[in-house]
């Protein structure tokens, strides 16, 4: 994720981490070490200055018990956030409190931001495959 910049919502999620963080009483330094970073690049997350993976986002909501979705509550969206994604039509707003969706909306945050063209449709491939597989 180097070069890449920041803004508002890596603001937002920052304090949410830092807030739950400090409800479960963990310093800095514990959470670090469980995510091997140092404190200072804890720091930067919850400041803003650099954006958290999907990974450790998730990793984070099983430490403090809270779900995904919780980081993007009362999230301002843009007209630049409006992106469609794989299709014409405009993806289906998640419901706050669907953990599963919410990582769906961060995994698909991560993916859009950091896969090629071609590597996101073989993904949507892979994913309507396996939808068939579980006969939905």
């Amino acid at each position: 994720m180097a070069g890449q910049k920041t803004d508002a919502r890596d603001v937002h999620v920052g304090r949410r981490i830092a807030e739950q963080r400090k409800k479960a009483s963990l310093t800095q330094k514990r959470v670090a070490e469980r995510f091997g970073m140092s404190a200072a690049q804890l720091q930067k997350y919850e400041k803003g200055v650099n954006r958290i993976s999907a990974i450790h986002l998730e990793s984070f909501s099983r430490m403090t018990g809270v779900p995904v979705a919780y980081f993007f509550e009362d999230l301002v969206h843009t007209e630049e956030d409006a992106a469609t994604g794989f299709s014409e039509q405009a993806q289906q707003s998640y419901a706050a409190g669907d953990g599963w969706m919410g990582l769906v909306e961060v995994v698909a945050r991560h993916v859009r931001e950091h896969f090629s063209e071609e590597h996101r449709r073989e993904l949507a491939a892979a994913i309507h495959a396996l939808d068939a597989k579980l006969g939905s």
